[in-house]
């Protein structure tokens, strides 16, 4: 999962350099974070934090914390702990127990969105450079490896200048359903933010600057007011188009499956990644077909980890650790913010929205943003 950090005493013996660390909401995602960070040996001390109080009797009995808590305060006021992971929901919940750890000097990774608000990420972005603080943001699919192969194949030349890029990405309605009950927001926001990132990444340093986005209502309509699926455009200041499709009515089918399809094409060469996750077919007479390791986040299969979130969990660790950059900056995550509001504002409108927002636009996807709270379909 990457390099661990060491340091020799005064004897010139090697000793492996540890911290203690928090999770602070350890449901799916949190889980997954406590469970990695109970395995590695670069914490010293596990802290958790969960306000369901059977949810954290069951996790403290299999993972063995140092301490366990329902009220995040006091991993706040815990002075030893030096790195924080935040995968609490609802998503409000983000910003203010992300503010109250930068400011208690907290190095920071928190599950997207960063915030519900502009104002907000500029708030965090700012407190972590006043108090010199690792803050990151939860943008697994760059620790996805087919995804390190497209950066890398672009990096090195071999597709020639970008032309264009595709991503489709389709969750079922078991997983869209229990994503969308909790929050009004898209799928743009909740899902396709993940492609935003890694495509604003794979492009660097190009920057987008024009948003249009579609959406059609379905089965999502009734339960949060969100679109079924929404389709966006967007173009790049040095003219690369980019199309993302996001969905999340798929039929039943295995728990949190997750299927996309990447077409990148440039001027020298084209590259297709099949990240469908139909590779591995279980069959039994109980449970039917199941697409087993299929979910983003991933999931420990025994002694290794299928999926990103279990390098990307260890790399921040490590950055604290090593004071070595993050994969992903809270900067990037703040623009890939602006794109999604760009296409939720540009889906009620049905007219393309450019970017940087200007002050009538983000006036705009404020009041968009009040008129889906309220409950008003677009």
């Amino acid at each position: 999962m990457g390099f661990i950090a060491a340091r020799k005493n005064h004897n010139g013996e090697m000793h492996v350099k540890t911290v203690e660390a928090a999770v602070i909401g350890v449901g799916w995602v949190g889980g997954i974070r406590a469970e990695t960070l109970s395995r590695t040996a670069l914490v010293d001390k596990l802290h958790l934090c969960e306000i369901r109080p059977e949810r954290l009797a069951e996790i403290r009995n299999l993972y063995k914390p140092a301490t366990a808590t329902l009220d995040y305060r006091d991993i706040i006021k815990n002075d030893n702990i030096s790195v924080v992971y935040i995968s609490t929901t609802p998503e409000s919940n983000h910003y203010p127990i992300c503010r109250d750890c930068l400011k208690a000097g907290k190095h920071v990774m928190l599950e997207k969105p960063i915030a519900l608000e502009l104002w907000e990420a500029d708030e965090l972005i700012q407190l972590a450079k006043r108090n010199n603080l690792k803050f990151t943001i939860g943008y697994s699919q760059r620790f996805n490896p087919k995804i390190a192969y497209a950066k890398k194949k672009i990096a090195d030349g071999t597709l020639g200048r970008v032309v264009s890029v595709l991503v489709s990405r389709h969750l079922s309605r078991n997983l869209g359903k229990k994503i969308a009950s909790r929050v009004r927001l898209s799928p743009v926001v909740m899902e396709s933010t993940h492609d935003l990132d890694f495509v604003f990444w794979l492009l660097e340093p190009a920057k987008p600057v024009r948003v249009y986005s579609q959406g059609a209502f379905g089965y999502m309509q009734p339960v949060n007011g969100s679109h079924d699926i929404m389709f966006t455009t967007i173009t790049m200041d040095n003219g690369v188009v980019v199309m993302i499709g996001g969905g999340w009515n798929l039929p039943p089918s295995y728990p949190n499956y997750c299927a996309t399809w990447i077409e990148i094409t440039g001027t020298e060469g084209a590259l297709f990644l099949d990240d469908t996750q139909r590779d591995n077919w279980l069959n039994t007479m109980k449970d039917g077909q199941q697409f087993t390791m299929s979910t983003m986040p991933g999931e420990w299969v025994d002694n290794v980890f299928a999926g990103g979130m279990g390098p990307e969990t260890i790399h921040f660790l490590e950055a604290c650790i090593r004071d070595t950059p993050v994969m992903v900056t809270p900067e990037s995550a703040r623009l890939v913010m602006e794109a999604y509001s760009a296409a939720d504002l540009s889906a009620d409108r049905n007219a393309p929205v450019d970017l940087p927002l200007t002050n009538e636009s983000i006036s705009a996807i404020a009041e968009f943003k009040q008129k889906i709270r309220a409950g008003v379909n677009a």
